[in-house]
């Protein structure tokens, strides 16, 4: 019984490490309304650290262009993009990630930064150049806190 329950741990954890593998950017794939089903890593995001980077004005800078209430301590929020109150309960979690990921997939025309790409721009600084604005773990923080953003 002992060797059973050591080859179950072991199996469960071997299979947690292959889940656990990141999706690079070029692997991802895209539903047909742009929205993003899979995680990009198989861990879960942190709604605490994501709440930092959608503030952060050097990674995420989302105050540059939304307005958050639930952020009313932070200054200048923008007005160009819309509002993000209750925006949980506008869309799910595939096409919020799908949003974070690459947001021209979505809307187009949108000036909305593409946080998961690491090639296609025009115009890139060469030490940007194969880097994505965000790691894959930080979409997924990003995600669990705009997750929490509901009405």
């Amino acid at each position: 019984m002992r060797v059973l329950t050591i080859i179950m741990a072991a199996t469960v954890a071997f299979s947690s490490v292959l889940y656990a593998e990141t999706i690079s950017p070029g692997n991802i794939k895209f539903g047909e309304n742009g929205e993003v089903e899979l995680a990009l890593t198989g861990v879960a995001g942190d709604a605490a650290s994501g709440r930092k980077l959608f503030m952060n004005r050097k990674k995420g800078n989302c105050l540059a262009c939304h307005v958050n209430s639930e952020m009313a301590e932070q200054t200048f929020h923008g007005e160009v993009g819309p509002e993000l109150d209750g925006v949980a309960n506008r869309w799910g979690a595939a096409e919020l990630r799908g949003i974070l990921v690459n947001s021209k997939n979505m809307f187009e025309g949108t000036i909305m930064p593409a946080f998961y790409k690491d090639s296609g721009y025009n115009r890139i600084l060469k030490k940007f150049d194969g880097k994505t604005i965000l790691s894959a773990q930080e979409v997924e923080d990003l995600l669990a806190y705009v997750m929490t953003l509901r009405e």
